[in-house]
């Protein structure tokens, strides 16, 4: 048994970006802005953007003079992309049920699903324009039922894009911002005097953006933490090159710093892989990004067995993996820990990220080890009630909660159980006691 790479990526230490920077960076914006408020926000808006408009929210007649400048085509896809986001989000929170039980005679136990009153949806767009993320996370908003959603985009080229803020308006958002980085997470989350700060922040973004919501995690609930896009395509000789390299490059081009891993049991797939990608970034209009990414992240690991194939791919835990072998239904039933799922060399990460109807803001840096990516339930909180109905349950329930209260330490929690024993059981427990085992009173 051996595992063997045959290309590597930078180490772990050397991957790491200049966390401080960022990470002070972050802190002194959002300071500001907390202080500064619209201020700040604009001061912001032109150091990094060089956009500092009369007013960053589009009006009602902006947005429709944006939507205006796309061709109809343009317009039935994103409405067609949008309509298989919601399918899949209804089906989803089709799933998710409010439940009552009753537990014992006389209590009630129940929980409700209730949407995150307001919600900020951050859509990147500094590089590409990137009109997926608003499906990804307005449109699934839009399902859960949030009754207020917010949307900031950045400028694209120094102005908003018409077919990102047709996707934030068609998706269901309230408000639309072109406000990017920093200042648009942090407006959102700390609020300033024209815009009321929201309960929770979605959304991808580079690393400023990430490090903005991890540092205002807690005050806000966030999706997830994210780092760049990552992509592992494992294989095996039922697929060639071509699909490999394709499938690989097709996700470098994300950025500088995008992961992509080639995970086979084919030493010839794995050379011929290594081949084709050099061609096709001779060809590839993105291949500056690409061959960057390829070259300081990407990786090409040959295993003998299928085991050491999986225990591989679990310990990296990819954003996106893509799986073209003769056993795709094994790795669906043994994986445990990535993003997403791609079954068979039909489907692609690509239409997943645009078009199929799967949310495509997923966990990155191993995060798929303890957490999925966005979906319609990230935007539910499960909350709980319980309810005695009749005098014998609660004096029985008290009676438990009474003497498990004392094993604590809680007398004051002993109390207000037994003060339902008292009133609802007719027993005269003590004051400051547990109370006593039912064959006891009685």
């Amino acid at each position: 048994m051996a595992i063997e790479y045959l290309k590597r990526g930078k180490s772990d230490t050397e991957r790491a970006d200049d966390d401080a920077k960022t990470r002070a960076a972050v802190e002194t914006a959002l300071a500001d802005i907390e202080a500064r408020g619209d201020v700040a926000v604009r001061e912001l808006s032109e150091s990094f953007d060089s956009y500092t408009p009369a007013s960053f929210r589009l009006s009602t007649a902006e947005i429709e003079d944006l939507i205006a400048q796309l061709s109809p085509r343009e317009l039935e896809d994103i409405r067609f992309a949008q309509t298989q986001v919601r399918n899949f989000a209804e089906a989803q929170r089709a799933s998710m049920l409010d439940i009552e039980v009753e537990t014992m005679p006389g209590v009630i136990l129940g929980h409700k699903n209730i949407p995150v009153q307001s919600v900020g949806c951050y859509v990147p767009g500094g590089k590409f324009p990137m009109v997926a993320s608003a499906h990804m996370s307005v449109a699934t908003a839009s399902v859960a039922g949030v009754p207020r959603i917010i949307a900031c985009t950045p400028p694209f080229q120094g102005k908003p894009n018409p077919g990102v803020i047709a996707a934030m308006h068609l998706g269901g958002a309230h408000e639309i911002y072109v406000l990017g980085g920093i200042q648009a997470v942090g407006a959102m989350a700390i609020g300033t005097d024209t815009i009321e700060p929201v309960h929770m922040l979605v959304g991808p973004g580079n690393a400023f953006v990430a490090e903005a919501k991890r540092q205002l995690f807690g005050r806000v609930g966030i999706d997830l933490f994210a780092g760049p896009t990552e992509t592992m395509v494992i294989a095996d000789e039922t697929v060639d090159a071509e699909m490999c390299a394709t499938d690989l490059l097709g996700q470098a081009e994300h950025g500088y710093n995008s992961p992509a891993v080639l995970l086979t049991n084919s030493r010839r797939l794995a050379e011929e892989t290594l081949s084709e990608i050099d061609r096709i970034l001779g060809i590839l209009p993105t291949a500056g990004t690409a061959r960057v990414s390829w070259e300081d992240y990407g990786e090409v690991i040959v295993c003998d067995t299928w085991e050491e194939m999986l225990e591989v791919a679990d310990d990296i835990a990819s954003e996106h993996v893509q799986v073209m072998t003769e056993r795709d239904d094994w790795f669906l039933e043994h994986m445990t820990c990535y993003g997403a799922l791609f079954l068979g060399p039909r489907t692609n990460v690509a239409n997943g990220d645009k078009v199929i109807g799967t949310n495509h803001t997923l966990p990155t840096r191993k995060a798929g080890r303890y957490t999925g990516g966005l979906w319609v339930g990230k935007f539910l909180k499960t909350h709980s009630y319980q309810r005695i109905l009749t005098d014998e349950a609660a004096a029985e329930i008290g009676a438990y909660g009474s003497r498990l209260c004392m094993l604590e330490g809680f007398v004051g929690h002993a109390e207000q159980c037994n003060l339902r024993v008292r009133r609802y059981g007719g027993v005269n427990v003590p004051y400051g006691e547990g109370a006593p085992a039912r064959e006891a009173a009685e």
